[in-house]
């Protein structure tokens, strides 16, 4: 399925390396080479053997420049039509918090129709200017981008957008700065390597319990936190056997910091250990990496769906709870969490920030026949997916805000968790077997299966009569 009005481009076998292209593009950028003749050289050279990828159909090869002042503020319009792509300088919507972008495919699909224009909210229609990044499935690899700059002027999010790859899921951010510098390293998706998989994951909100400078003076603030549990029925909560940790010395507080410890939902203790840690500085960082040490330390097999569902809601109820008991805090707690090709989990507890009347949420649609068009609503464009779809295509987008102006979106309902796979959303735990019969649950060879999915959800008590007013 085709999200842009060109065809996927196809990249020259002899290509220079990604860092090559960059680094030109870098220098391309400055002010200096902005005003020379030799920018005007390179934008109508753009496709020559020495550009990163020679696409016979791509959006530049397509297209001329209609203004050439700043290669970024380039005006494009498409050859042999009569349709301009303008994307004005809109007024600042002060929406002063991070926003999401997500989407997942039945069949490999562009998405570059989409992050054109989730991208001009990063600097251009929005506030968003403290960097971007962007992730997606090759296989069961995990294809990252992040750059620092505002999405509306990155070079790197233009190549993207004029470029189209397939692919059957993608988590995207765009960042507004409250925790943590403006830096590489603070940039969304964090991605973790977890049972063989790569896990990416994109947050937007507010959530002080893992704000580290809460607990950077050394103090372990997760034993300080208790955790009642509003399901004593869910067996994910009961006591695991007892482990035995050999616990270190302690360090000194000005060298060592441990994050708090979530778990009590699904039966786990603090063990006194972390596997794994944040490398920046944002509180969506450590949350992804509490997460992250939860699952790990509750399941010796891999879970199945049904069973991966309820423990993910268990421990998004117990951060929200404990973030407004014990820490006062204002939660919003929005997630896109990629587990591999075809898998993408969205958690939704929206809100406003104080003294803002900007909502915090998440929405989603899905395009499948039959298909129509779409216009976007930050940028002046529309696209018939009547003419580049076929028959088996589907695609949920999924969005902090409506990307189109002209479709229909739904608003998560708070404390939904929704798993979207081959482009159809799953709302609840038992919804998420049909997925297992499609073969897209959680296989690999780093840790052991579980038994099968009967054995599993019997060994949790997963069933629907289970489900029925528990809240999840």
């Amino acid at each position: 399925m085709a999200n842009n009005c060109s065809a996927t481009s196809k990249l020259q076998a002899k290509a220079p390396p990604l860092f090559f292209f960059v680094f030109l593009m870098r220098f391309l950028s400055t002010e200096a080479f902005s005003n020379t003749p030799l920018l005007s050289f390179f934008i109508h050279h753009v496709n020559s053997p020495f550009s990163l990828g020679r696409a016979s159909s791509s959006f530049l090869n397509n297209c001329v420049p209609l203004h050439i002042s700043n290669p970024i503020k380039t005006t494009f319009k498409q050859k042999n039509s009569t349709k301009s792509i303008h994307c004005p300088q809109s007024s600042m919507t002060s929406l002063k918090m991070c926003q999401l972008m997500g989407m997942n495919c039945a069949t490999l699909t562009d998405f570059s129709f989409s992050l054109r224009g989730f991208a001009r909210r990063g600097g251009a229609t929005d506030v968003h200017s403290h960097g971007w990044g962007l992730c997606f499935y090759d296989g069961r690899g995990l294809r990252s981008f992040h750059d620092p700059d505002p999405a509306a002027e990155s070079l790197l999010a233009e190549f993207l957008q004029s470029h189209p790859v397939k692919t059957l899921n993608v988590v995207a951010h765009i960042r507004y700065a409250t925790r943590g510098e403006v830096k590489l390293e603070n940039v969304h998706p964090f991605s973790r390597e977890m049972w063989g998989y790569n896990f990416c994951f994109a947050h937007n909100g507010d959530v002080s319990l893992f704000d580290r400078n809460l607990f950077q003076k050394g103090k372990n603030i997760s034993k300080q936190l208790q955790f009642t549990n509003p399901n004593p029925n869910n067996n994910l909560s009961k006591q695991r056997k007892a482990t035995t940790y050999t616990k270190m010395a302690p360090f000194s507080s000005s060298s060592y910091t441990q994050i708090p410890w979530i778990g009590k939902s699904i039966g786990v203790e603090d063990p006194g250990i972390r596997y794994y840690n944040p490398i920046g500085a944002t509180d969506s960082e450590t949350m992804f990496c509490a997460i992250l040490n939860a699952l790990r330390a509750r399941f010796d097999t891999l879970p199945t769906l049904p069973v991966l569902h309820a423990a993910l809601s268990a421990l998004c109820n117990e951060i929200v709870t404990r973030d407004q008991e014990t820490m006062g805090g204002n939660t919003i707690l929005n997630f896109l969490l990629g587990c591999g090709p075809h898998l993408q989990f969205a958690y939704s507890w929206p809100g406003a920030r104080e003294g803002s009347d900007v909502w915090n949420g998440l929405h989603y649609l899905v395009r499948e026949p039959p298909f129509r068009s779409a216009h976007l609503s930050d940028c002046d464009y529309t696209i018939d997916f009547s003419s580049v779809t076929k028959e088996d295509d589907r695609v949920a987008v999924i969005a902090t805000s409506p990307l189109t102006d002209d479709e229909d979106w739904v608003e998560f309902e708070r404390g939904q968790l929704i798993l979207f796979d081959d482009g159809v959303p799953h709302m609840a735990p038992e919804d998420c077997e049909e997925v297992e019969f499609r073969n897209h649950g959680l296989v690999s060879s780093a840790i052991p299966a579980a038994p099968s999915l009967e054995v599993d959800m019997r060994r949790y008590r997963l069933r629907t009569s289970f489900f029925e007013g528990s809240g999840i």
